[in-house]
């Protein structure tokens, strides 16, 4: 189709060439995808440092509360892009590491300090009469940890832990500065060819957007489903 034609219809156009041409929409996608495992990894990393780390800083070992402690206070207090930049510029400067590993790396443990305050509050949430009922039947402090106190403190931080991965699914956006392709610097990538910057960021937006807001959704029938089972 010849350009004058597409021309006369602008913003069709501009659809066209920002997100079809050249297949630069399949780009956007490969970005998601690649959003998408960064945050799911990240995810994983940090439910499983943050239960450790909940576990220590609930411990009445000193010296594991105070490591606990002291991790989860430095990794609150250095913004997120921060610590991204030290992983890849100070700590992992090696060429051979993939650039997706240090992005994983840094939102797991950053991820991790969240999760353990999640997971902590969770098990604070229990009532204690549920731990001496348990004592009261025989079970020893491990297994009524085990089977009472942990099942209910990872139903009580569940929506508070879907609400962690939504952050950090928005907060993968700042990968771009140590040059992985994901959607926003693909967004920015496209500008640079096109020179039209409202169409690829708007794009990126709406997809933000709408996985966002399907999380929000499933997360709202994640809680109502709690209640329910609550008041059984």
């Amino acid at each position: 189709m010849r350009y004058d034609i597409w021309a006369e219809r602008g913003f069709l156009w501009d659809l066209w060439f920002n997100l079809i041409h050249a297949n630069r929409f399949g780009m956007i996608v490969d970005g998601l995808l690649l959003t998408l495992q960064i945050a799911a990894c990240g995810v994983l990393i940090g439910t499983v440092l943050g239960f450790i780390l909940a576990l220590m800083k609930l411990s009445t070992f000193v010296p594991l509360r105070a490591v606990a402690t002291v991790y989860i206070s430095v990794i609150r207090g250095i913004p997120l892009v921060v610590q991204l930049l030290i992983w890849n510029f100070v700590i992992l400067t090696s060429p051979e590491i993939p650039k997706v590993l240090i992005c994983i790396v840094t939102f797991g443990i950053n991820s991790g300090a969240y999760v353990a305050e999640i997971f902590r509050a969770g098990i604070l949430s229990v009532d204690k009469g549920q731990t001496e009922a348990g004592r009261s039947v025989g079970l020893s402090s491990v297994k009524t940890m085990q089977l009472i106190v942990f099942p209910q403190a990872i139903k009580n931080a569940l929506p508070s832990l879907c609400n962690e991965f939504i952050i950090l699914f928005k907060d993968t956006s700042i990968v771009g500065f140590i040059g992985v392709m994901d959607m926003r610097r693909i967004a920015d990538h496209i500008t640079s060819r096109t020179f039209n910057s409202f169409i690829p960021l708007i794009t990126v937006a709406l997809i933000y957007l709408t996985i966002v807001l399907i999380l929000t959704w499933l997360l709202g029938k994640l809680e109502r489903r709690l209640r329910k089972s609550d008041t059984r």
